[in-house]
């Protein structure tokens, strides 16, 4: 399936992309993050077991364990705090 994956904040300046289109055969969000995260490099670490980083399936917050769509969008980004 065809997956668009979008990076934002200090995950897309390690990584050094912003979105790029996936093809993958994972079929959950923490599947998807483990596929990504084997690549190496600067995806090893921002995507880091451990390492907290929160995740929106089509712009909703979800679950590691939410299953992927072909054609959808998966979107991570460090955790927002305000003051």
């Amino acid at each position: 399936m065809k997956v668009t994956v979008r990076y934002f904040a200090a995950i897309r300046e390690t990584i050094g992309l912003g979105t790029e289109q996936v093809q993958t055969q994972s079929l959950t969000v923490a599947a998807l993050r483990e596929e990504l995260r084997s690549r190496g490099g600067a995806y090893a670490e921002a995507l880091a077991p451990g390492r907290a980083v929160r995740m929106a399936l089509d712009q909703v917050l979800c679950e590691p364990t939410m299953p992927l769509h072909d054609g959808c969008e998966l979107a991570f980004f460090p955790p927002v705090t305000g003051g």
